[in-house]
C-alpha cells in the first residue's frame, strides 16, 4: 500500500536522470536569486526565502546538479510585529532579499538586505554547513548586494537598481569606510522604460572586473548583462551574454553569476522565472571569448546537458517525513532574547522545513507524541496567511504530490487543520470543527476572502489529505483529496488556478497547519509528510 512507504524519498525533486544527464531547470523549484562558489571539490548555493525561518539557506553539492540543504544563515532575522504575525502585520514578500556568498581566508560571507528592517546584513561564518554565524548590520539599504574581495587585499560591496554603486569595506566586512561610495554604472539598461539593471554579481578574473546584472527591457524579457572593465571603478564596457527563454512563455533566464568548476571549465547558475512554482535556477556552460564570457550553448540556455560531475547520489530540496526527531542540528545566527516564544523546545525538524514567519515554539513540538508533529493553536487567526506555526516546503515541477495523514481528536471549536497550497492566493483540504461536530473542506482564497468550497461530515479522527499541484506547460493548477482509509481517494472542492503574485514572492509551498478562530488550546497530530512526482489523475489534470 503507497501510505506505507517508509523510505525517505529525499531525491525526490532531483532533476538528474539516469544516464548522466539532467534537465533544465536544474532544481524545477523555487529557489531564486541564487549564488553559487566552489570550496575544493564542493559547491555552496545561497537563495532568497524572504519571510521563512529559517531564513537564507545554504545548499551543497558536488556535480552542480543534486543539491541539499545543509545549512540556514539564521533562525531569526527579527522578532517584530511583523515576522510574528501580529497585530495584523506581516513580512510577505520582504523578510530577507537575493544574498551575496563568498569565500575568503577561511571565512565564509553572506551578505543581504531586508526590506522589512530597512538594513542591510553581512554574517560571517568559518563553518557554513555548521555554523556558529556572526553578523554586521549596516542601516543602509545595499540591494542586490554583491561582495568582492580583490587581489590587493580590499573589500568592496556593489549594489543598486539601473545605477550600479560600490562601496568600500574594512578588511573583516564590518563597516563602510567613509567617503568610498560612488557610482560606477550611471544607467544599467537597455531601454528607458523597464526594469533597469539589478542582481550585482561582481568577480575578478584575468585582470577583468565583471559586473553582472539582469534587467528587463520594455517589451522584452528578462536578459542577463555583463559589463567588464580593468578598473574597478570603471568604465565599463557591456555585452548581452544571454538573451533566452528555453521555449517557456518568453519569461528570460537571467540574474545569477559564473564560477570556475574543479575541472577548470566554467558554468553559470541563472534563474527563471516559471509560474506558480516560482523561480527557478538554470545551469549552463561558459565559454571565454576575447575576455568576455560566452553563457549556453550556441547562446541558448540547455533544456539538457551532460551532468559536470557524473557519478554521484541524486539529492533534492524536497522531501517526505515521518516526523521522527531529527538528529540533525545546526547553528544559526539567533537574536539573543528571553521571548518564551523563541526558547529552544527539544525538537529538531528536518532542514527542508521552514516556517511561515518566525515560530513560536512553545506550540509546536516533534516529542509530545513519538513520531508525530503536533501543532497546538496559541492565538487566534482568521485565515491561513495569518496563522502562526504553518510548517512548509517547496513543490515542484512539473507535476508533484503531497498528502498526510492527520489526527483530529484533539481539535476545539473554531480550529482549522490541515494540508494547503500556500500562495496569496491559496487553497487548502483540511477539518474544521464547529459545535462539537467535524468536517472535511476545501477552502480557496479569493484575495481578502475565503470561500468554503465543499464541506463533507466525518464521525471520525483521522483523515488523509492530499493536493496534487501540475505545472507543466504553465498549467498552474491544484487539486485537493481526502481520504478516510488511506487508499482510497476522492476529489473536494474546486481546482485551484494558482497565480505568482509579487506580494509573497514565493512560489507555492505545501503548509502544514493549524489555527484556531475561537478558543486557543487545541491541537492536532501529523503523523507523516510524502511526496510524489505523480499527481492522481494526469488527464484530469490537464
Amino acid at each position: 500500500m503507497m501510505l506505507d512507504e517508509n523510505i525517505k524519498k529525499s531525491d525526490i525533486a532531483s532533476t538528474a536522470t539516469d544516464d548522466g544527464r539532467f534537465t533544465n531547470p536544474v532544481i524545477f523549484a523555487d529557489v531564486p536569486d541564487v549564488d553559487v562558489i566552489r570550496v575544493d571539490d564542493a559547491y555552496y548555493m545561497t537563495s532568497t526565502t524572504m519571510h521563512l525561518s529559517p531564513g537564507c539557506p545554504v545548499m551543497k553539492s558536488y556535480d552542480l546538479v543534486n543539491w541539499e540543504i545543509v545549512n540556514y544563515v539564521y533562525d531569526t532575522l527579527d522578532d517584530s510585529d511583523s515576522f510574528t504575525l501580529k497585530n495584523g502585520q506581516n513580512a510577505y514578500g520582504k523578510g530577507s532579499w537575493a544574498s551575496t556568498l563568498r569565500y575568503h581566508d577561511g571565512m565564509f560571507y553572506v551578505g543581504f538586505l531586508s526590506y522589512t528592517t530597512g538594513k542591510s546584513y553581512i554574517y560571517y561564518t568559518t563553518d557554513i554547513e555548521n555554523g556558529k554565524w556572526d553578523r554586521y548590520e549596516f542601516n543602509e539599504s545595499f540591494h542586490d548586494m554583491s561582495l568582492l574581495f580583490d587581489d590587493d587585499g580590499r573589500v568592496y560591496m556593489v549594489y543598486g537598481g539601473k545605477q550600479i554603486w560600490m562601496v568600500e569595506l574594512e578588511s573583516d566586512c564590518s563597516a563602510i569606510k567613509e567617503g568610498t561610495k560612488r557610482v560606477i554604472v550611471e544607467n544599467a539598461s537597455l531601454t528607458e522604460e523597464g526594469l533597469g539593471g539589478e542582481g550585482a554579481h561582481m568577480y575578478k578574473i584575468n585582470g577583468y572586473y565583471y559586473l553582472f546584472l539582469i534587467t528587463w527591457p520594455e517589451n522584452g524579457r528578462r536578459t542577463q548583462l555583463c559589463y567588464r572593465s580593468e578598473q574597478i571603478d570603471g568604465p565599463y564596457e557591456m555585452k548581452i551574454v544571454l538573451d533566452d527563454n528555453m521555449g517557456f512563455a518568453n519569461a528570460g533566464v537571467a540574474q545569477g553569476g559564473i564560477l570556475e568548476a574543479s575541472d577548470g571549465k566554467w558554468y553559470a547558475m541563472l534563474f527563471q522565472d516559471h509560474g506558480a512554482v516560482g523561480r527557478t535556477p538554470v545551469l549552463m556552460p561558459v565559454e571565454w571569448e576575447d575576455n568576455w564570457p560566452v553563457l549556453g550553448i550556441d547562446n541558448k540556455a540547455p533544456l539538457e546537458m551532460e551532468i559536470p560531475f557524473p557519478g554521484f547520489e541524486k539529492k533534492g530540496v524536497v522531501t517526505d517525513d515521518e516526523f521522527i526527531q531529527s538528529q540533525i542540528t545546526r547553528s544559526y545566527h539567533t537574536l539573543s532574547s528571553d521571548n518564551p516564544e523563541k526558547q529552544y523546545n527539544g525538537s529538531n525538524l528536518g532542514l527542508e522545513w521552514q516556517w511561515n514567519h518566525n515560530p513560536d515554539n512553545r506550540y509546536w513540538s516533534l516529542t509530545e507524541r513519538e513520531g508525530y508533529l503536533r501543532l497546538r493553536t496559541g492565538s487566534l487567526s482568521t485565515r491561513l496567511t495569518d496563522a502562526r506555526n504553518t510548517l512548509t516546503q517547496r513543490t515542484f515541477g512539473p507535476v508533484c504530490s503531497g498528502y498526510v495523514s492527520l489526527d483530529t481528536t484533539n481539535m476545539q471549536d473554531g480550529d482549522v487543520a490541515g494540508l494547503g497550497a500556500l500562495a496569496e492566493l491559496y487553497g487548502f483540504v483540511g477539518v474544521k470543527m464547529e459545535s462539537g461536530k467535524k468536517q472535511l473542506v476545501m477552502v480557496r482564497s479569493m484575495g481578502e476572502q475565503d470561500r468554503e468550497a465543499e464541506t463533507v461530515d466525518i464521525d471520525q479522527d483521522v483523515v488523509y489529505l492530499k493536493i496534487d499541484f501540475d505545472f507543466r506547460n504553465a498549467a498552474d493548477k491544484a487539486y485537493f483529496y481526502y481520504s478516510l482509509d488511506g487508499e482510497n481517494w476522492t476529489r473536494i472542492g474546486d481546482r485551484l488556478s494558482m497565480q505568482y503574485y509579487g506580494t509573497h514572492f514565493m512560489g507555492y509551498r505545501f503548509a502544514l497547519f493549524n489555527y484556531s478562530t475561537q478558543t486557543t488550546g487545541g491541537y492536532v497530530d501529523f503523523d507523516w509528510f510524502r511526496v510524489d512526482d505523480e499527481i492522481t489523475d494526469l488527464t484530469a489534470a490537464v
